[in-house]
């Protein structure tokens, strides 16, 4: 697999599509990261992370009373074959404000807004809305 971020990514769009409560997925410590980030933004309701070899990440998805779910879309921004960086004043405002950008940073994977408190740039790994 060449880009596990994006496989991530299109599996969350994925289980949205199908209803699904819980999807899983193999796991590693910057999905997990991920994971937190959506959580704490209130995309997510929760997620786990095995210990066992290989690990799996299980994400339980976050819906409304009428089975809307929280993420409306994911947009893959950094690739393998395009990196994007950004500094402490390119990071974006997705949708306004109403949507998340989430970098790696040199202080770990963060939101767009705490980046932004904390005055750093680093890697567009991906945007929600």
């Amino acid at each position: 697999m060449t880009d596990p971020i994006s496989d991530m990514l299109v599996r969350i769009r994925n289980g949205i599509k199908a209803g699904h409560a819980v999807i899983e997925l193999p796991g590693s410590k910057i999905k997990g990261e991920i994971a937190r980030v959506m959580k704490a933004e209130g995309y997510i309701t929760d997620f786990t992370m095995t210990d066992d070899v290989p690990r799996v990440l299980s994400i339980e998805l976050k819906y409304n009373d009428r089975a809307e779910s929280a993420i409306c879309g994911l947009t893959r921004e950094s690739r393998p074959g395009l990196r994007k960086y950004c500094g402490v004043e390119d990071i974006p405002e997705v949708l306004d404000g109403l949507g998340t950008a989430i970098l790696s940073t040199s202080r770990g994977v963060m939101s767009g807004k705490e980046a932004r408190q904390l005055k750093v740039g680093g890697e567009l790994l991906c945007t929600i809305w």
